[in-house]
């Protein structure tokens, strides 16, 4: 049992350091859709994948979109509460938020449809509220330290590997709230505040609200695909689903960029033609 605790633990940190440093390596644009990939659910659900049933993984799947749905109101309580409590204050205040909403969540009746509405439902809220907030762009760039990669990779290891060993035997429900854990939007909101100050803690993890539709695609498509093609199939698909929607993401926020500072650009490009001629 300790063999496979470990096993997982370390597979995953690895996955989990690995996306994390490729992601500052790669680019702007590559980077941003690496960003994007499930680095906690991927591991979580290839293990599961492989030693569960397929009702298992179905159960699993939606928990995780319920816990996916707190995990929403994990990062509003941090916007709302990080400025004022400080970084740890706010973080425990989520958590402790967190825990029991995923918990209710999981009893919401409908299957999959209905747990989608319901998150973009919350969605809309939590983009309500950042707008009312008004938050500020951030103005540095924000680069993760090794500290905070490898603390993320070690939460993550312990997180898939009690998710798919020890509380599985629990039951589905509790594998797919644990593996739907907010560990990213943890550390990254405990780093940032303490580095750059909480309007850019908050930001960030505002900015990641709609990030996490890719985490939706990756659960959504789990569920519906899973007992239907080869399990290694299924992880394949989900895997491309929530990269597409992260690459959609991108995309629509670089042409959001480009239209609202495009002039900007040109008229840059210009000066610098007429001064060399």
């Amino acid at each position: 049992m300790l063999t496979i605790l470990l096993t997982k633990l370390i597979a995953t940190a690895i996955v989990v350091i690995g996306v994390s440093v490729s992601v500052g390596k790669l680019g702007p644009r590559l980077g941003g859709i690496l960003a994007g990939t499930p680095i906690i659910l991927g591991p979580g659900y290839f293990f599961m994948l492989q030693e569960w049933p397929t009702e298992f993984i179905q159960e699993a799947a939606l928990a995780t979109l319920h816990a996916l749905i707190a995990t929403l109101l994990f990062s509003i309580i941090f916007v709302l509460t990080a400025k004022k409590l400080g970084a740890l204050a706010s973080l425990g205040l989520a958590t402790l938020a967190w825990i029991p909403a995923a918990y209710l969540c999981s009893f919401i009746p409908g299957g999959v449809v209905v747990a989608v509405v319901i998150y973009g439902v919350v969605l809309l809220s939590a983009e309500a509220i950042k707008r009312a907030l008004a938050l500020k762009k951030s103005r540095v760039v924000a680069v993760s330290g090794w500290f905070d990669v490898v603390l993320r990779g070690l939460l993550g290891g312990v997180l898939v590997a009690v998710a798919t060993t020890l509380a599985a035997r629990s039951g589905p429900m509790l594998s797919g709230i644990l593996v739907g854990f907010p560990v990213g939007l943890f550390t990254i909101g405990w780093a940032l505040h303490d580095r750059y100050g909480a309007d850019v803690a908050r930001a960030t993890v505002g900015a990641a609200q709609q990030g996490m539709l890719s985490l939706v695609a990756f659960a959504v498509v789990t569920a519906m695909l899973v007992g239907h093609v080869p399990a290694m199939m299924t992880f394949v698909f989900a895997l491309l689903a929530s990269l597409t929607v992260s690459a959609t993401l991108f995309m629509a926020s670089q042409w959001r960029v480009r239209r609202a500072y495009g002039h900007l650009l040109d008229s840059s490009i210009n000066n610098k033609e007429k001064s060399h001629p």
